[in-house]
């Protein structure tokens, strides 16, 4: 199964430093990883061509010009520039454990998109991992411990490991609450719905939004809690002007039975169909 990691950026390359250094430590390599530019300057761009150059897999970045947030735009222009069957969505402020890329794979199952959560780093923490390159891709339960007693986590719970079993199936038609920091789709699903609506602009919503369509679509919801968490470092909160508007808009897909996105994957004239091994 050929898989992609697609991770979004906007203007955080010590953040994305972090992350990047988290996929190149994975125990499962046999991935491509796709920098999802939402705009950022040139210091971005240079920081994950010197990445590509080192990494153990493929890795490019993929841009568009800063009109704004605009994360669903450059999510679907990302999942256009792969052919990997398998796209895990994740963001640049959100650290992989070094099983993370293994556990997503063991997770997949043809008809359901696998949905995961994350632990908070605090915002002195995450000037301390930023600072001294602190390498928490790496640490075990020990360590984590002692960072919640410290306050630097706001929880563990995330960190257990549990067996594959039925329960990770027990919420199918759930939506709320997913978030595409953490969420892997099949590639064929995605273009089912069309990828995520381009109208959500301004922060908010449009993981929702792609949730919705997918379980309309008939794609069931897996979890990955207790599985493939992310750790999601401090920033401050996003400007949130857009988000009635963006509420509105998710309201109107509830009531209705939209199944594809308004301006979608179908921009992008020539998108790749997926490449199976």
């Amino acid at each position: 199964m050929k898989l992609a990691v697609v991770v979004t950026t906007y203007n955080r390359p010590d953040a994305l430093r972090a992350v990047l250094e988290g996929y190149a430590a994975q125990s499962d390599d046999n991935f491509e990883l796709v920098v999802a530019d939402d705009g950022s300057t040139a210091a971005t761009g240079d920081l994950v061509h010197d990445f590509a150059a080192r990494a153990p897999f493929a890795c490019r970045h993929v841009w568009h010009e800063d009109d704004g947030f605009r994360a669903a735009a450059i999510r679907n222009k990302a999942v256009c520039e792969t052919l990997a069957e398998y796209i895990v969505f994740t963001d640049g402020d959100c650290i992989p454990g070094t099983h993370f890329v293994a556990r997503h794979r063991a997770l997949a199952e043809r008809g359901w998109f696998v949905a995961g959560n994350r632990v908070l780093l605090s915002r002195r923490f995450t000037e301390r991992v930023l600072a001294e390159g602190i390498p928490v891709h790496g640490w075990t339960g020990g360590r984590w411990v002692g960072a919640r007693i410290a306050g630097d986590v706001n929880r563990l719970a995330p960190l257990l490991s549990l067996s594959d079993r039925p329960w990770r199936k027990r919420r199918p038609d759930l939506w709320e609450g997913v978030k595409t920091c953490n969420l892997a789709v099949w590639r064929d699903d995605l273009m089912k719905v069309n990828g995520l609506d381009e109208t959500y602009t301004g922060w908010g919503m449009e993981d929702s939004d792609l949730v919705v369509r997918l379980l309309r679509a008939g794609v069931k919801h897996k979890s990955a809690r207790f599985g493939a968490p992310v750790f999601h470092l401090w920033h401050e909160e996003n400007d949130r002007s857009r988000l009635p508007g963006n509420q509105a808009r998710l309201r109107e897909v509830l009531a209705a039975d939209t199944i594809r996105a308004r301006c979608g994957l179908d921009r992008y004239s020539g998108a790749p169909e997926t490449s199976r091994s």
